[in-house]
């Protein structure tokens, strides 16, 4: 179990704010802006062990920044993130969790977990670049 910091809870407050996710630096500027004292590092800390306890979801853009979010969905869900502006879909798909059981299955594989980030362009950034 996690100590509860103030940090902590403020980083978790400045999330639950976002609608889509922010990599640290963005997070960290945005609580710097609302006047919170946080440094950096801590951010970043925070957000890696937020991320590897399940209480925020990671994700590794195209060009290898690792971004955050605290989702609505508590269970096990993936994600439509546009390329261009960060809007953010989350999505259940009882079809690709059956493929992936199959496809572990036939391997071999037991105890298995996985991911899934779709990115591309939202209807809002699709028809801006038409």
């Amino acid at each position: 179990m996690q100590r509860t910091t103030k940090q902590r809870t403020a980083i978790l407050a400045a999330l639950s704010e976002a609608s889509d996710f922010l990599s640290a630096q963005q997070l960290h500027d945005a609580m710097r802006h609302a006047g919170q004292e946080v440094g950096l590092a801590t951010v970043y800390r925070n957000l890696q062990s937020l991320a590897t306890s399940g209480v925020v979801d990671v994700l590794v853009t195209d060009d290898g920044e690792a971004i955050y979010r605290q989702c609505d969905d508590e269970g096990h869900h993936h994600h439509l993130v546009c390329r261009s502006c960060g809007k953010t879909v989350e999505f259940t798909a009882d079809e690709m969790e059956d493929a992936a059981h199959a496809v572990a299955d036939q391997h071999g594989f037991s105890a298995i977990s996985h991911t899934m980030e779709i990115f591309g362009l939202c209807p809002e950034c699709s028809a801006a670049k038409e």
